[in-house]
Parts: C-alpha cells; structure tokens; sequence
C-alpha cells in the first residue's frame, strides 16, 4: 500500500470515526453538559494514550520545550476550543444547520493551504468542490430549495463556524509538526496540554452549572468519544495530513454526512431516502474529481 492510499483510508477510517460520533451525540443531547463532556473526552484519551506515549514524552521533554508555543497553540484549536464549541453550538441550534455549517471546514483548509503553503488550486478541484457541496446541500435540504431558502440561524451557527475555521487551523498546524516530534509524543503532548487548559473551565460548569452524572450512558458515550472519536481518530488524521498533505485530506471530510446517514439507517432505524441516496453519490462523484490527476 502506497503512502498516497493509506493516506485516504487513514482520513476516510478517521472520518468514519467521527460520523459514529455524531450518530452517538444524537442520542445524548442534554445528558451531558458541554464542557464536561470534552474535558473527559480528552482526559480518557490521555489516560489510554499514556502507557504508550509517556516514556517516549519524558525523554523528548527537551524538544517539547523547545516548540511549546506551537504544540500549545495546536492543542488549544484542536483540543481545547474546537470540539467544546460544536457541543455549545448543538444545544441552540439544528443538527441541519450544523451539517450546513460543517461544509466550511475543508473549504477554509483549501484557502489556508493556498495562503500557507502556496498550494494550486486547479480548475477540476474547484469543479469537485463545488460538485460535492451540491451534494451535501442536496443532503440537508432533502433536494428541496424552499427548505434551504427558509434555514434560521442562530448563535449556535455563529459557534459553530468559528468551531470550523478553529479545526481548518489545526489542521495547518498539524501538517507544520517539527520532525523532531514524533507522532506518538507530539498527540500526547498536544492532549495533555489541551485538557489542563479545559480544567479551570470545567471546574466552573461542575460548581455553577451542571455536574456530570456517571451513569451507564455518560460513560459509554465518553469512552467512545474518548478513545475512538479523539485519540484514533485523531492520530489517523494527523498521519493521513502527513502522508497525502492538508487539502486531499480534507475533502475526505465530506463523506462524513454519507456516513452518518448509512450509520443512521442501521443502528437508529431512519430510513435512507432517494434524496441521500443521489446525494451521496452526488458527494463521491465529486471526491473522485478533484483527486483526478
């Protein structure tokens, strides 16, 4: 398996991930507040990944020091910020508007990349952007231009989208890792730096908002969240980005509404209607063009 396939399958498997998650999340609206839920997200991600990554992570504690300015920026966009955002955006906001909103993310990546990183922007790229951006508008709206002419939006939106450009950023940072890091050491170190910075704000939603209450659910849903849609999930997205750059990675992302609504149909009973179906393949047609050579 080439460097340029395992890429693609590390980022489809990571988005994978991530379409489970938001299935999961569907089911435990309100059960867990926000805060909360990231802060043991991510400390249940460090607590598996440390057997593994802390040794590695003592020994490179020069080199960490040497580049914490960039792994703190990286953990605050990816860890700290991004995922508490997208749970404060779901309680005043649609799951629609969310799947709306989600489109900017490989979009802002694309533009970042082109600043950063001087990346062409070829015209069959934009042809497939465009063609699966149809497809995931033909997704939420049900093929229907009334449904997304009458879309409210609401400071959930607003949350959300800066949740966007937030993920699109680490994303950047990501593919800038000093080679001196390793993979194993540069995700633990960015973890652990993230969730210290979610403490003193989930201290404060535990004592003046709402504790998190332990129960069969809450622990199921964070150990999930914890391992498979953070710390896997995660490191697949870090290598895919490593191996295949930032903007053939991104476009992977778009598949996670495909997903979500396969995911949807087998393990919550909704039904699949002709409209996902066509969007679907609306979605694919247009990953399979823009990777086009």
């Amino acid at each position: 398996m080439n460097n340029q396939t395992k890429g693609a399958f590390f980022a489809l498997l990571a988005t994978l991930l991530w379409s489970v998650n938001m299935v999961i999340a569907s089911g435990i609206k309100g059960h867990i507040p926000p805060i909360g839920l990231a802060f043991w997200r991510w400390t249940i991600a460090c607590i598996v990944l440390a057997p593994f990554a802390i040794k590695s992570t003592v020994e490179s504690f020069s080199i960490i020091k040497k580049h914490i300015r960039y792994l703190m920026g990286t953990a605050v966009l990816g860890i700290t910020i991004f995922n508490t955002l997208i749970y404060f955006a779901g309680k005043t906001t649609s799951a629609v508007n969310l799947s709306l909103i989600a489109i900017s993310i490989p979009l802002f990546i694309v533009v970042l990349s082109r600043i950063i990183f001087k990346e062409k922007v070829s015209t069959i790229k934009i042809v497939g952007i465009i063609t699966i951006i149809t497809g995931v508008l033909v997704l939420i709206t049900k093929g229907s231009l009334e449904a997304l002419l009458h879309i409210n939006f609401t400071i959930g939106d607003l949350l959300m989208l800066v949740a966007c450009f937030f993920f699109a950023y680490y994303t950047i940072l990501v593919r800038q890792k000093p080679e001196e890091l390793t993979s194993k050491v540069f995700l633990f170190s960015v973890f652990v730096i993230g969730t210290v910075f979610l403490l003193p704000f989930y201290i404060w939603e535990h004592l003046y908002y709402k504790k998190v209450i332990f129960d069969t659910k809450t622990v199921l849903a964070t150990t999930y969240v914890g391992i498979f849609a953070s710390l896997v999930s995660y490191y697949l997205w870090n290598e895919a980005i490593r191996l295949i750059g930032t903007s053939k990675t991104a476009l992977i992302y778009y598949l996670i509404p495909v997903f979500s609504g396969i995911l949807a149909y087998f393990f919550l009973g909704q039904a699949i209607a002709i409209t996902q179906i066509i969007s679907m393949g609306i979605i694919i047609t247009g990953l399979l063009i823009t990777n086009r050579k």
